[in-house]
């Protein structure tokens, strides 16, 4: 198994370190989810150093487009697109990057950054040295930054004298109804359905009341009317169940086969009650309920 993974992340340096040592300190930062300071100082290794051992690892890439695929590419960088741990490392790598003053916030997004500050009575000293905290930051971990500032004018939060926030004057008293259902739909929606068809299926009666009082929430909030959690589970359910009828290759591909009307599909066998709610079965009954 250690051979295995000194295979896997091991790459031409000449640094000197042994291929062990490089093993060790990616395992200790991906399995104690810690940030390139902590790994750095528990390793007495520089954080540059850290960087290029974390995500130099070799791996073979390639584009498939039906039954054509493309040549083979070594990557040594990076994540894949869509790769489930991509969100996990990225929390990871910019752990340590917080907010030094309580009057700022960092918000975190993967390719947009932005730090918001509240500026009372003028005063834009913490702000500044907040940006200065950011970009140094920035130079400990390597990271280049596209810097491009905006302007907002200051907003008068009621009966706070003195004070501004990020909040344009001319703002309306209401978003209409369209904005609002955007904002949901990317937001909170995707929020609240992120993997349904992994946890919806065996989720309990008190869970799914729990989130379908968002959806009536924001239904009052939207003045529309929006897709109750049932509904989207099962689109969800037939959207991933038809791609894996569609093609061959997939492992699980051979749970879905056809009765002999050739319009239905055979359901699953299942002795207990938490398999006939899992994802399988619920895919095969939302297919038959769709033909």
């Amino acid at each position: 198994m250690v051979d295995h993974d000194i295979k896997a992340v091991w790459y031409e340096t000449d640094h000197g370190w042994s291929r062990v040592t490089e093993v060790l300190v990616f395992l200790y930062w991906l399995a104690h989810a810690a940030s390139h300071h902590v790994v750095s100082r528990a390793f007495a290794k520089p954080k540059s150093a850290l960087h290029n051992i974390v995500h130099r690892v070799n791996r073979p890439q390639s584009v498939r487009v039906g039954n054509c695929a493309s040549s083979t590419l070594t990557l040594s960088t990076g994540a894949p697109q869509g790769c489930v741990l991509s969100p996990l490392l990225y929390s990871l790598y910019t752990y340590d990057c917080t907010a030094t003053s309580s009057s700022t916030i960092i918000v975190k997004f993967a390719d947009n950054t932005v730090v918001m500050g509240l500026i009372s009575d003028n005063d834009e000293r913490a702000y500044l040295e907040e940006i200065k905290h950011l970009e140094n930051w920035r130079q400990e971990n390597n990271l280049l930054l596209n810097v491009r500032p905006v302007l907002v004018p200051p907003y008068q939060l009621p009966g706070k004298e003195g004070s501004s926030a990020s909040l344009s004057p001319q703002m309306p008293k209401r978003l209409p109804s369209k904005v609002l259902r955007n904002f949901y739909t990317c937001t909170i929606e995707s929020i609240l359905t992120g993997n349904i068809t992994v946890w919806f299926g065996n989720s309990t009666k008190q869970d799914r009341q729990a989130l379908q009082r968002v959806v009536r929430s924001a239904e009052r909030i939207t003045h529309t009317e929006l897709p109750d959690l049932q509904t989207i589970y099962y689109k969800r359910c037939q959207t991933k169940a038809r791609r894996i009828v569609k093609d061959p290759t997939h492992p699980n591909n051979r749970l879905f086969s056809l009765l002999r009307s050739g319009r239905r599909f055979r359901s699953l066998k299942t002795k207990t009650e938490r398999l006939k709610r899992s994802f399988f079965p619920q895919a095969i009954l939302a297919l038959n309920q769709g033909n």
